[in-house]
């Protein structure tokens, strides 16, 4: 296959928004179309071997933020605030095990992996896709084609082994923050992958697609891979490249199967592509990433799904969205689809850590409207401010020392200035619901998960229906992740420590006709922490949660803990599944 160059066209097509919200002013800069600078067909995933790769992570520890303001009691925090237990029978556990990290051992090798793991999980019938950081590996889950679940098919692999052959960064640079995504509207598997370093620009002018190939076979089987001892990546010396472009690269998988074959594409990036958060919806893959950490400038792409499910030339388009905390995109649960034409909606929290703005009370959306016939149509609208409880960022937001452990002065970080990954939307029957978390400090002087169910109406304007901050009994429960059955229950999974208990992962949940505010489930225990984690205060960065498409019900959820004297981390994944639902 060779390359071509593709002129980035960019469109005033739109006026600056300047609407303000509190404590920032966030206003939409510019917007553009590309298309993608090359793509094509891999062939079998199972034939590809393992990728010689430069590994070229960024990422780098910060220090702890101390100017944080105490709560007070005017602010009403307390009064959503939930410090007790739920009394209704817990979710049941239908299926736990071990994945990359610490103890893990498949085809490829061990897997001990650096801080922060980036967890990513995506599930379909009868495979679990699990990404931490710069690796990814492949499960069986019992069903139609395996008599149990769990089982290592493929892996420890580089991420980017998917790209082998692609050549260019793609295939070249393996970076940390991958996520994987199960489509459940067409039954296809997608990674997507940034590259946090410039590369030179494709100057070949002709795209050659590989012929389509037969049927999948069972992965190629590299050799094992040495175990990778340095748990902790110091910041590279090496000096920013200047030249070129940064990546995003999209991998779909050409049929349900994630061992067969996947059309490739890279889309340019003329900013540091940071934080990925790709989502599905009927018309597009939606995907915001960061600048960095130390500027409020973010983006809001969108690549044509459709073109790319069918492996044809594609085109994204994106806004840049200045002065504006991280956003994130809504995430489609079930297979009932959004009503025609509706937009996607975007949120974010309020605040600016940087301006040591570490409260608000109010989450804001954005209506992303795509037109894929007609660019000039396409169009970002916001924000709006939705009313909410006041809320403080935990632990005085991204990057500090907020969760205390037993035997160490080591805090873990909490990322609690942004919404964490999924932004969920269920609509059953004429019903619309978005649900969202994110980190807060709590009264007792702990952090707990603030949750939200907001309700779509027909106009496509969000409303607060109920929201609650989950702090039973004084500890720390942070970096949530929600989701939505298809009965309208809401499930959650989270990192749970504190002072007196190792961090590990539970989950809790609520019925849909329960009463509003409350997690009503009793809490579930995936895995306990059985020791510190002391090397470094990055813990997860954040994790996913993932509806089963089989049933409709259970809700898969995959988080970090650490084994007794390991000096890394192991990762739990677990599938859960809420009383009545089946």
């Amino acid at each position: 296959m060779k390359f071509f160059i593709i002129l980035t066209l960019l469109f005033a097509f739109f006026p600056t928004y300047n609407i303000y919200a509190q404590n920032e002013k966030a206003f939409i800069s510019s917007e553009k179309q590309n298309a993608s600078t090359k793509h094509d067909i891999s062939l079998q995933l199972s034939s590809l071997l393992s990728v010689a790769v430069e590994d070229s992570s960024i990422k780098t520890e910060a220090g702890s933020i101390t100017a944080i303001r105490p709560v007070s009691k005017q602010q009403n925090f307390i009064s959503i605030e939930q410090t007790y237990f739920g009394n209704k029978p817990a979710a049941k556990l239908v299926a736990s095990f071990d994945g990359l990290g610490v103890g893990f051992s498949g085809p490829q090798g061990s897997a001990n992996l650096r801080n922060p793991s980036d967890n990513s999980l995506a599930v379909g019938p009868d495979h679990i896709l699990q990404s931490v950081n710069s690796m990814m590996a492949i499960f069986t889950k019992k069903g139609k084609r395996f008599d149990s679940t769990g089982g290592v098919l493929y892996g420890p692999v580089h991420t980017n082994n998917v790209f082998r052959g692609f050549g260019g960064p793609c295939e070249k640079l393996n970076n940390g923050d991958a996520v994987i995504r199960y489509d459940q509207l067409a039954d296809r598997w997608l990674i997507v992958m940034p590259t946090f370093r410039r590369a030179a620009l494709r100057n070949d002018s002709t795209i050659v697609k590989l012929p389509q190939p037969g049927e999948a076979i069972l992965l190629y089987q590299p050799e094992p891979m040495p175990p990778d001892t340095n748990t902790r990546r110091s910041p590279q010396n090496r000096p920013r490249d200047t030249i070129g472009s940064y990546c995003m690269c999209y991998a779909i998988s050409t049929s349900s199967d994630p061992l067969g074959s996947y059309y490739r594409y890279e889309f340019k990036r003329d900013l540091f592509p940071d934080y990925p958060r790709p989502t599905v919806w009927p018309d597009g893959y939606y995907n915001t990433t960061s600048t960095g950490d130390e500027v409020t400038e973010r983006h809001a792409y969108v690549v044509d799904r459709n073109k790319m499910l069918r492996g044809e030339d594609a085109t994204e388009q994106s806004f840049i969205v200045k002065d504006v905390n991280f956003i994130i995109n809504a995430d489609l649960d079930g297979k009932q689809l959004p009503p025609p034409g509706a937009p996607n909606i975007m949120m974010a929290t309020g605040g600016t850590q940087l301006k040591n703005i570490l409260s608000d009370d109010g989450i804001y959306f954005w209506k992303y409207h795509v037109d894929w016939q007609d660019p000039s149509k396409t169009k970002l609208e916001g924000p709006v401010k939705i009313p909410v409880a006041p809320y403080q960022y935990m632990g005085g937001g991204q990057l500090t020392k907020a969760v205390p452990q037993p035997g160490t002065d080591q805090r873990l970080d909490a990322q609690g200035d942004k919404l964490m990954a999924r932004l969920v939307y269920r609509r059953i029957g004429d019903k619309q619901s978005i649900v969202a978390v994110h980190s807060v400090n709590t009264e007792a002087g702990g952090g707990g998960v603030r949750w939200y169910e907001f309700r779509v109406n027909e106009s496509g304007d969000v409303n607060l229906f109920q929201q609650g901050t989950y702090a039973p009994e004084g500890n720390f429960r942070w970096m949530a992740s929600p989701a939505i059955d298809k009965k309208g229950n809401i499930g959650i999974g989270y990192s749970f420590g504190g002072s007196g208990d190792f961090p590990g992962q539970r989950f809790a949940g609520r019925l849909s006709k329960d009463k509003p505010g409350v997690l009503t489930l009793k809490e579930t225990i995936l895995v306990n922490g059985q020791a510190a984690q002391t090397n470094t205060l990055r813990w997860e960065d954040y994790t996913q949660t993932a509806v089963d498409p089989v049933d409709d019900c259970t809700i898969w959820y995959v988080g970090d803990y650490i084994k007794k004297d390991a000096k890394s981390y192991s990762t739990r994944i677990g599938a859960f599944r809420m009383k009545g639902c089946k």
